[in-house]
């Protein structure tokens, strides 16, 4: 299996006819089309999908980039002022249903009847994936029926009953690999490693038992439990990291290809001065130098600035996110060593386990400087500061901040962590329209208020209303 094949996009037509003649179904078979999905085929084009749409502008450049202020924008700042429609969140809604999603469950049902248990279960752990960046965007979201061809409106499940499918759909999958069974193809993250997905689902269940950990902290804990007794582990190095690897034009990185044509982006003013004030060595990768050079060589801009103020700072005087980030080969990060590290400290510092906090957040730092290239020395004097110290008194803080450090350009994730643990504590877009308040959710796409009215008026009411000011269920005050 080439590269190239790992992301082929599979495009299927399915023709059903009824009462047709041998001679006129011959007639009507394209002989250049695959009459039945290929399984690998199916694989790498919905991990190519997901992984697409949520580095998408949508998803992550317009949306969640902006509320987490990793970056800001110079240009059309609409978006970084919090002005959306109910448009302006379609494309990643439906990318993630039709693409990403049938593709996994079409996976499914040929596994099971091709009797290939790993192909099922990557599958179910990628879905629930996908799954768990919906609800966490969204809030309530079509979950059980959602994939069902015969409910064309299907039911909103409540975030709550989401995320406990998730896990126990993570607990089956975990079930269902074996190292024994038959191999798989088609699979640009681990390459066919059994083991290492059982890792990412592990790590991923881990994830998600804590987004309801100030909810059902009792349960998130007996999640914890069985994931850490599960022989697989947890990720254990940095090449564990469960990430797509983009190439060149033109399967290169969303954001290289935004980048090619476009410069409205920068880094956040907040992001380099929390940066400026740790010495974070850090610095210099998520930001580029200002093409013009000015009194300080790292320039952010301030988020939610009218169109006419963020200009006014100047193109060439302030700082594009990093080129390690905009490069045609940068990777979409899914789940990384660095973030596991830092879940195991917080599950540790709940009281859930009996591991060392302090030494895992030091770890998941050491971690993240490590693969930006940081040395051990700068390493040790990033560590030693007291500003970086772990704080066991308040493990929201120290790990919040941390986290959102380690977790930047990962919008959507960066973004459900700081709405859970309320670090860094941020402060409104300048000339934001929500009454100095920062989105805590996207909105429904308008196409579910035509389409799906009865199941999305249902949602509605039991969630809140629609809009970017909604507290979702995991997001405790």
């Amino acid at each position: 299996m080439t590269n190239k094949k790992y992301i082929i996009a599979l495009t299927l037509s399915v023709l059903s006819l009824s009462a047709c003649k041998k001679d006129l179904q011959d007639t009507n078979k394209n002989p250049n089309e695959a009459e039945t999905a290929q399984p690998d085929y199916l694989l790498a084009n919905a991990i190519k999908s997901a992984s697409d749409n949520y580095y998408s502008t949508s998803n992550t450049m317009d949306a969640s980039l902006l509320f987490v202020q990793h970056w800001s924008k110079i240009q059309y700042t609409d978006a970084d002022r919090y002005i959306f429609t109910n448009s302006s969140f379609e494309g990643g809604w439906k990318s993630y249903y039709t693409q990403s999603l049938g593709d996994l469950n079409a996976l499914i049902a040929i596994a099971d009847k091709s009797g290939n248990p790993n192909y099922k279960a990557v599958a179910l752990t990628l879905r629930s994936w996908v799954f768990s960046l919906l609800t966490d965007a969204y809030g309530n979201i079509p979950y059980s029926d959602a994939l069902d061809i015969n409910k064309l409106n299907p039911t909103y499940d409540d975030q709550r009953a989401v995320y406990l499918g998730l896990i126990a759909d993570l607990k089956t999958a975990l079930s269902t690999y074996t190292t024994t069974g038959n191999a798989i193809a088609g699979d640009p993250i681990f390459t066919g490693n059994i083991n290492r997905w059982r890792k990412f689902a592990n790590a991923l269940r881990f994830r998600l038992a804590l987004r309801i950990a100030d909810r059902e902290p009792v349960l998130a804990q007996q999640v914890i439990t069985e994931v850490l007794a599960d022989p697989a582990g947890l990720l254990a190095e940095e090449a564990e990291t469960a990430k797509l690897t983009y190439f060149t034009s033109p399967n290169q990185n969303p954001i290289a290809k935004i980048f090619e044509t476009r410069d409205d982006y920068r880094i956040s003013k907040t992001t380099v001065d929390k940066l400026k004030s740790l010495s974070d060595p850090r610095l210099p990768v998520f930001a580029n130098k200002t093409a013009t050079a000015t009194p300080e060589v790292y320039v952010g801009i301030p988020n939610g600035l009218t169109t006419g103020d963020a200009a006014n700072l100047g193109f060439a005087k302030t700082s594009k996110p990093g080129d390690f980030f905009t490069k045609a080969t940068a990777p979409a990060i899914i789940l990384s060593y660095s973030e596991s590290l830092f879940d195991r400290a917080e599950a540790a510092a709940r009281g859930f386990t009996t591991e060392n906090a302090a030494s895992l957040y030091q770890r998941g730092i050491t971690v993240s400087l490590q693969y930006y290239g940081v040395d051990a020395t700068a390493i040790q004097t990033y560590l030693a500061q007291p500003a970086v110290a772990y704080d066991a008194t308040n493990f929201k803080k120290s790990i919040g901040e941390q986290k959102w450090i380690a977790l930047f350009g990962q919008g959507l994730e960066a973004y459900a962590e700081w709405r859970r643990l309320d670090y860094p504590q941020l402060q409104p877009a300048v000339a934001g329209v929500l009454d100095g308040k920062i989105p805590l959710r996207f909105i429904y796409p308008g196409s579910e208020q035509s389409l799906n009215k009865n199941s999305y008026s249902a949602a509605v009411a039991k969630q809140g209303a629609d809009v970017l000011t909604t507290r979702l269920w995991f997001d405790v005050n």
